[in-house]
């Protein structure tokens, strides 16, 4: 039997009766990288003058902790006898840090954190003095116009259009090398700045310099590493002024390559592959990042230092045995020896980084990778502490602005909690007779969830209930999808047949990927609110430890933990019989209802059981889906969708999931062009057919009837632009009159009015455009409506709805609901007591 005292004196760190036995783990690094990282964060922040007396205090302070070390030393005396007090045989300075220590030891501990958050706060301030050097902030506060000379350090990346009509266009760091001012007076500066351009300029690579006139603005508030944002408009082409650096164009050939190797493969494959392997997102679409951030799958599309892992395991072979001679992986079967293949992991590292771009997400990526592989090249863990907080500290020394960063916190705490906690849980697992690689892979997904789901309510205010089983399921195909979309890469520039071959047997892992992230996403219960900010992190974490302490203990009851795990399932599943038990929403007899889709407009009409008439899909699938699973609709005979604005067809895939639609009409006005060829492929791949609404066309479903009042035949009336053409409705169901005008302006609502004077008073209004100051009215005051529903999302940049409409509704006796504080709202009764009929489903609740 092993005795401690033997492995401590056997001078071995592995221990002495075991050599594959661990010993403590080495934390001496880990509070000077917390330290500078803290320091680093707390100075991007913070006013300069506080952050130069801070560093001055730490390096005094410091200096007087390391005086009395300083002089034992420049004395003599902190040889061997100083250090141990006497004569004697000295420690093994393998485990000298784990012994007792003289009394200056931790004088000196705390003196290294101190200088190492002197450093940190210094960097990080250097960092934002840049930042604000020369005449580019002052040209930015005064939003003034300017001819800049910029060099790209990004690929740009697509962002969701912030416009409801759907509209694209990336952003792009970059750094400003050259100003001309408004009197015409040119100056070269160094300035960090944030680009948003139209899509044309998405086939920049990074090192192009451009030159673009434009007018500058300032930052957000909390972006502290860039001095102004450059808002190039649209339609305007960049003008290319310095070309790209050898090494980015190749980078750039060989994404282009892996890109076009994809291209015959599924869509979601197609889009998803690129970002597995390099990191390139640009053909994402906003859907599917929603199912990878409901899931908690968003590292899968970034680049992460697992993928370089995955690569150098199937060189190098598994942990402990890349250094003997029995050693696995391709590196013994191709006859390559031990320092040529540590050669060639090291090129396999900086290929890596050069083709995934040398940002400082890549080189944390690289680092972490790099972490990862010495515990494969040692089979140690031991030594990957201090080799992680090590890196931590070179780069947040070396890029500070990731000391802010919340993917930098990610990706370090996921990586220590693989690295300490997930050891740990797995031997547990094991002794409960769980399998040996079941249980490192459940020990790995749960470490990294329990310590990552706090961070990520702190800034998403959301906790995702179904992340650790989907990662479980996903963790079955990164392997087999990263080695094959790496082999693709690299053989597309010489043989774009066989790339295309490896790509398309990588679509299937990657298609299995994207799948379960739809999957997942798609169930009602993926995610639950939870309080944002640091206070809601808190609670999570206080949430998580209890959890943790009770799981502990559920095994030794058995029916107690088979209770927890059926009411986990039915909190995820949220069938709908017992979703309205438990909510009472949607009530029994509903008539109406208007889902909680955020900024947009999702309504439906009940039509039988099951089945249900849909105006519009909101701008995203997934509340979308939600809300037909909560109202129980399974059959749509008919989706209308008013106009083709975003934030009305753009969640059409959550509509279409998993039900029978028969037929999808449309407005006949056809702008944005976009959007219009996104509906039609939508629903081609459905197999759903596209037809245009009849002006004045009359239908009925079950016992509901309509009406299409709007817009009136092209010789009457030529629609100012989509809002417009929005089809309106007038709909009776139940007993109830329903006026739905999709987002027409006041002069199509005038004309309305103008083309059927005989309007009837209504029972229940979808108030046009969100709310939007907009509104005629001459229209609320002829149909009266008495119940005025909205749908707007929280914090909308638009203000939606105005106050003014809403006191303009009450005024005319409106009883006024919105989706952004109400939630999702069903309406049932009659004409004559609609209003008393209306259920409001608080936010959190409602779907």
């Amino acid at each position: 039997m092993n005795r401690p005292g033997v492995h401590v004196q056997s001078g071995n760190p592995l221990g002495a009766a075991n050599p594959h036995q661990e010993g403590p783990p080495d934390l001496r690094l880990v509070p000077p990288a917390i330290g500078a990282w803290a320091a680093a964060a707390v100075a991007l922040n913070a006013p300069v003058r506080w952050v130069t007396w801070g560093v001055v205090a730490f390096v005094v302070v410091a200096g007087v902790l390391l005086g009395p070390t300083v002089r034992r030393w420049g004395s003599g005396v902190g040889g061997r006898a100083g250090a141990r007090g006497g004569t004697g045989p000295a420690p093994p300075a393998s485990t000298a840090h784990r012994a007792a220590g003289p009394w200056w030891a931790n004088r000196v501990a705390v003196a290294a954190v101190l200088l190492c958050a002197a450093a940190g706060a210094t960097a990080g301030a250097l960092h934002v003095a840049e930042a604000r050097r020369g005449p580019v902030p002052g040209l930015a506060r005064q939003y003034a116009h300017a001819t800049v000379e910029l060099s790209l350090t990004s690929d740009p990346r697509p962002v969701r259009a912030r416009a409801a009509w759907g509209g694209r266009s990336v952003v792009i760091q970059a750094v400003v090398t050259r100003v001309v001012g408004p009197d015409g007076g040119a100056s070269g500066v160094r300035t960090p700045v944030l680009v948003t351009a139209p899509e044309s300029w998405q086939r920049l690579l990074p090192s192009t310099r451009v030159r673009v006139s434009t007018r500058l603005a300032p930052p957000r508030p909390d972006d502290k590493w860039v001095a102004a944002v450059v808002r190039v408009p649209e339609r305007v082409a960049p003008q290319v002024v310095g070309e790209p650096t050898a090494l980015q164009r190749t980078a750039g050939r060989l994404r282009a390559g892996l890109r076009k190797a994809t291209d015959a493969i599924s869509p979601d494959a197609r889009a998803l592959l690129p970002g597995l392997v390099v990191g390139d997102t640009s053909r994402v679409t906003p859907e599917l990042r929603d199912a990878f951030e409901a899931t908690d799958l968003t590292h899968l599309m970034a680049v992460s230092g697992s993928n370089l892992v995955i690569v150098l395991v199937l060189l190098i072979g598994p942990p402990g045995r890349a250094s003997l001679a029995e050693r696995g992986g391709l590196a013994p079967r191709l006859g390559i020896s031990l320092r040529a293949t540590a050669l060639l992991g090291g090129m396999i590292t900086v290929v890596f980084v050069v083709v995934c771009r040398p940002e400082p997400s890549v080189l944390r990526a690289a680092a972490c990778g790099l972490v990862t592989l010495l515990a494969i090249a040692t089979g140690r863990r031991r030594s990957l502490i201090p080799a992680l907080a090590a890196a931590v500290l070179v780069l947040v020394l070396y890029a500070p602005e990731l000391a802010g960063s919340y993917g930098f916190l990610l990706s370090v705490l996921a990586t220590g909690a693989l690295l300490t906690i997930a050891p740990g849980w797995s031997g547990a697992l094991r002794r409960r007779g769980v399998p040996g690689r079941l249980a490192e892979v459940l020990a790995a997904a749960g470490a990294a969830q329990a310590v990552c789901a706090p961070v990520v309510a702190v800034f998403a205010a959301r906790v995702s209930l179904v992340a650790v089983p989907c990662n479980l399921l996903a963790e079955l195909a990164v392997a087999p999808a990263t080695v094959l979309g790496f082999a693709a890469l690299a053989v597309a520039p010489v043989a774009m047949p066989v790339a295309e071959l490896l790509a398309w047997c990588a679509g299937w892992p990657t298609g299995w990927i994207a799948g379960i992230a739809r999957a997942g996403a798609a169930l009602p219960g993926a995610q639950t609110g939870w309080p944002g900010g640091w206070g809601g992190g808190a609670l999570l974490a206080g949430v998580t430890v209890g959890a943790v302490f009770l799981a502990r203990r559920l095994p030794r009851h058995p029916w107690t933990a088979a209770g927890c795990a059926v009411l986990l399932l039915l909190a995820v599943v949220r069938p709908a019989p017992l979703t309205r038990i438990v909510t009472g929403w949607p009530p029994p007899g509903w008539a109406f209802a208007m889902c909680d889709v955020g900024q947009g407009d999702a309504t439906v009409l009940a039509a039988g059981e099951g089945t249900a008439v849909v105006v519009d899909a909101g701008p995203d699938p997934v509340p979308a889906d939600r809300c037909l699973r909560a109202l129980g609709v399974t059959r749509i005979p008919l989706l209308l969708l008013t106009h083709f604005h975003a934030d009305h067809v753009a969640g059409l895939a959550g509509v279409l999931r998993g039900r029978g639609v028969g037929v999808i009409e449309t407005a006949t006005y056809e702008e944005p062009p976009e959007q219009v060829r996104f509906v039609r492929r939508a629903a081609a791949g459905a197999g759903v057919p596209v037809v245009p609404v009849e002006p004045g066309e009359r239908r009925a479903v079950g016992g509901l009837t309509w009406q299409a009042l709007w817009p009136l035949p092209a010789p009457t009336v030529t629609p100012d632009g989509p809002n417009d053409a929005s089809v309106t409705l007038l709909v009776r169901a139940g007993g109830l009159t329903l006026l739905l005008p999709g987002d027409l302006e006041p002069p199509a609502q005038q004309a309305l009015l103008r083309a059927h004077p005989e309007l009837p008073p209504v029972d229940v209004l979808k108030v046009a455009h969100h709310g939007s100051a907009q509104q005629a009215p001459a229209l609320l005051r002829a149909i009266r409506p008495r119940l005025a529903l909205i749908s707007a999302g929280r914090g909308n940049p638009y203000g939606h709805p105005a106050p003014a409409t809403v006191s303009l509704l009450a005024a005319f006796g409106a009883r006024v609901l919105r989706t952004d504080t109400d939630g999702a709202i069903a309406v049932t009764g009659s004409g004559s007591g609609a209003g008393s009929g209306l259920v409001a489903v608080p936010l959190g609740r409602g779907p």
